[in-house]
């Protein structure tokens, strides 16, 4: 079994990528918060942290460090040298499962028990005129 599969047992995935918000940076909606990855029957936890660091809880209590990216349509979690990158189309919202098949071939439904809310537009400040 390579690492890449065993990886796939330990955190599946799917997501989605969105080009509604001009502003939006991908994965912004999970940093700080954990999504439920069920892969094969087997639910793990998967805590976004910033900077692109992530912990995986299993099921047994076990830690695993993780790193993880979103872009280019893909949202990518790596663990002792193994990467899975699953479609990222736009971003999660809290409550809805989402299924998806990663890059080694594993179907996962993520569900994220809550999100961050998108940043708010900012406005500009009228100049001054004279």
């Amino acid at each position: 079994m390579t690492k890449l599969s065993i990886f796939a047992g330990i955190a599946g995935a799917a997501l989605f990528a969105s080009g509604a918000a001009a502003q939006y940076v991908p994965g912004s909606e999970i940093v700080g918060q954990t999504v439920q990855v069920e892969t094969n029957g087997v639910v793990n936890n998967v805590t976004f942290e910033p900077g692109g660091t992530a912990r995986i809880s299993t099921p047994s209590g076990n830690v695993v460090p993780a790193s993880w990216t979103a872009n280019a349509g893909q949202l990518c979690l790596s663990t002792g040298g193994a990467q899975e990158c699953f479609p990222y189309n736009q971003p999660f919202q809290a409550g809805q499962p989402v299924t998806a098949t990663s890059s080694c071939g594993a179907t996962s439904r993520w569900l994220a028990n809550a999100t961050n809310q998108p940043a708010a537009p900012q406005q500009q400040q009228a100049g001054e005129r004279g």
